[in-house]
């Protein structure tokens, strides 16, 4: 086989696995509220998240572009380059999975580019305007959904505090339903492009073409393997979210979903990869807050803020490393 062609072969693979352990790494954040609350079991939060994360895949391709086209120089994008971020990306994923740490896949493959550009070429090969926007929602999509999720319960507190527990429990375990819907739909359209980005990139290298749009048999067949991941696995993640950083009513599980939903959906629309996984966890927080402090588990929220912080230094890192590594052997 043609050296530029196996390599070629092993990006578009590591393309399809990256998307795949993205299903069970990260889409399972869109659905973990929904599984603690018991709006929906766990069988029925995973189909409902893979449909709609397959649905909402398809409505745009701006964030796709973003990471296809706009973190690293294109004349550095070489199969290499591809092979190596993918590599730095999942390396990160699995280490903090292991652990049943939610961590931000945005921010793994992003970190990844930029790692392998600054092997490259050094700084220069970055492209900052477009990196700078994604750091700078570090901080903003955390921060929108802890006071969007706090905001939207505290509204529905005053609105139905005279409303009978078990009849709010069921009005709002419907209303959750809707709102798992929305949060799978909006992570479909942020997070699942993401792959989807890295493996046009793939094939606009091996085959000289410019990036203009991501084709069609791209989307589907991304958004598809996406989708079996979140069916294969995830549990661990849902567990944390779900059940772990704080306990979940229907109407703290609806108000952090609408929250964080509405915080991917603006992101999406302005093509900015954010982090599902700040969003979501954040929100859970605001919800939580609105109750008592010390109703919010903090051990375990600072431990999932750590894994925040490290992820772009560890994976820049890792980007460098396998690239260097691919590098040292094939020249």
């Amino acid at each position: 086989m043609d050296a530029a062609l196996g390599v070629f072969a092993l990006g578009v693979i590591l393309s399809y696995t990256y998307a795949f352990i993205g299903g069970f790494t990260d889409a399972a954040n869109a659905i973990a509220t929904s599984v603690g609350t018991r709006a929906f079991t766990p069988t029925q939060a995973v189909i409902v998240g893979a449909v709609f994360e397959l649905l909402g895949a398809l409505t745009g391709t701006a964030v796709a572009l973003t990471i296809g086209r706009g973190i690293v120089a294109p004349e550095l994008l070489t199969q290499t380059a591809v092979v190596a971020a993918l590599l730095g990306a999942m390396t990160w994923s699995l280490i903090t999975y292991r652990r049943g740490i939610p961590v931000s896949e945005t921010h793994g493959l992003i970190g990844g580019m930029v790692g392998v550009g600054l092997f490259a070429a050094g700084a220069g090969a970055v492209n900052w305007s477009s990196v700078l926007p994604v750091l700078a929602a570090i901080v903003v999509s955390p921060t929108l959904g802890a006071l969007g999720g706090l905001a939207v319960i505290v509204f529905i507190y005053y609105v139905f505090q005279g409303m009978p527990r078990s009849r709010a429990t069921g009005l709002f375990r419907n209303l959750q339903r809707l709102s798992s819907v929305y949060m799978a739909f909006s992570h479909g359209r942020n997070d699942a492009q993401k792959p989807m980005g890295v493996l046009t990139i793939a094939i606009a290298v091996y085959t000289g073409a410019r990036i203009t749009e991501v084709p069609l048999w791209v989307i589907l067949s991304i958004a598809t393997t996406a989708a079996l991941g979140v069916a294969a696995g995830g549990w661990r993640i849902i567990r944390t979210l779900g059940m772990r950083v704080t306990g979940l009513s229907t109407e703290q599980g609806f108000a952090a979903e609408m929250s964080a939903a509405t915080v991917l959906w603006l992101a999406s629309e302005r093509g900015i990869p954010v982090s599902t996984t700040h969003t979501i966890t954040s929100a859970i927080v605001g919800t939580g807050l609105a109750r008592r402090w010390t109703a919010v588990r903090w051990g375990i929220v600072s431990e999932i803020a750590m894994s925040w912080v490290l992820t772009l230094p560890a994976t820049i890192a890792l980007g460098y490393g396998y690239a260097a590594t691919i590098h040292a052997v094939f020249r």
